[in-house]
């Protein structure tokens, strides 16, 4: 039975990971700090004789018993609420996190795929995003602490590749959306459900022209799972083409939860990209994927979620204390 180490397991990504591993008939070991993640995501993992967790932080030394196959690194805050404030702990996992991850990869003789995002191109100044676009990052702005952390992480990636020979892969995550994400996490599909769940009015920050495409968690667990296999080592771009402006968005939503919400704008944040489109042929070509469920299709799924939340869940503010992590 191969073994798969997946970090960040008990996040959005990691859940969904693990559950796609086990069902492919891996050994998975889950690892998490639980600084943002939520072991309800995977709870219905512990009584699997094939699956075992790790309450760890990657930042500290890794050890593993054992073989290890495969791993996976998706241990990071995700969203602009998070690392915005624990930017330390955001640059932390994706440098020194990275790091002893490439290190137990080199030991075990591992191949290591790494999660990196869309956010390494910034705010593009083309569109949509190739994987030969090298980006437009503000290395000293609010977001630089994750956009920088992920740029590093490739880089620190491809150096074990190159110079230590590790078999390395490298997803370029874009906008990925369904069950298990977290409410008032700053991302557009939870908060914009969670206010027309509440009855609020859906925020907009700028004019709303900016756009996103977004991609069903499924058809993402089914890129990295197959760029995984493949033999692959630059970036791979996995999202879905499908792109909307955030104010067309807004009103689907409305559409969508049959609420009557007003739309209100407040200013756009310093650096929010205006633009986020993958262009995904390398993936079609490479590994023979491309996104298959709807945004409509994917939206109902994610909507039935949200929807079967309790009312104390729906009405937190808040759904993460980081006060013990900032030191």
């Amino acid at each position: 039975m191969k073994r798969v180490l997946i970090t960040g397991a008990a996040g959005f990504l990691g859940s969904h990971l693990c559950d796609r591993f086990i069902k492919e008939g891996y050994y998975v070991i889950g690892m998490d700090n639980l600084i943002t993640g939520d072991l309800k995501n995977i709870e219905h993992l512990f009584k699997l004789e094939h699956f075992e967790f790790y309450h760890h932080d990657i930042t500290k030394f890794v050890h593993i018993p054992g073989d290890l196959d495969y791993i996976l690194h998706f241990a990071s805050p995700a969203s602009p609420i998070d690392y915005l404030k624990i930017p330390i702990q955001t640059l932390k996992v994706g440098s020194l996190g990275t790091h002893n991850l490439l290190g137990l990869a080199r030991v075990k003789k591992a191949r290591i795929l790494i999660a990196s995002t869309s956010e390494v191109y910034g705010d593009p100044l083309v569109h949509p995003q190739t994987e030969e676009y090298y980006g437009n990052v503000n290395t000293i702005g609010p977001r630089g602490v994750y956009d920088e952390a992920k740029r590093f992480q490739e880089s620190i990636t491809m150096a074990y590749h190159t110079f230590h020979g590790v078999e390395t892969r490298i997803v370029r995550i874009f906008n990925t959306y369904g069950p298990r994400m977290r409410l008032n996490d700053g991302r557009v599909i939870p908060a914009f459900i969670g206010q027309a769940l509440r009855g609020e009015d859906l925020t907009i920050f700028g004019d709303g022209m900016q756009t996103r495409s977004f991609c069903y968690v499924d058809d993402q667990v089914e890129g990295i799972f197959r760029l995984l296999h493949s033999d692959y080592v630059y970036p791979v771009n996995i999202g879905n083409p499908d792109e909307i402006t955030i104010k067309d968005f807004a009103e689907e939503i409305i559409k969508l939860t049959g609420t009557n919400q007003k739309v209100v704008y407040h200013p756009l944040p310093i650096n929010d990209p205006l633009q986020r489109q993958p262009d995904t042929t390398k993936a079609k070509q490479l590994l023979g994927w491309e996104a298959k469920v709807s945004r409509s299709e994917g939206m109902k799924i994610t909507y039935d979620y949200f929807r079967s939340l309790s009312k104390e869940e729906l009405s937190k503010e808040e759904h993460k204390d980081f006060s013990n992590y900032i030191k």
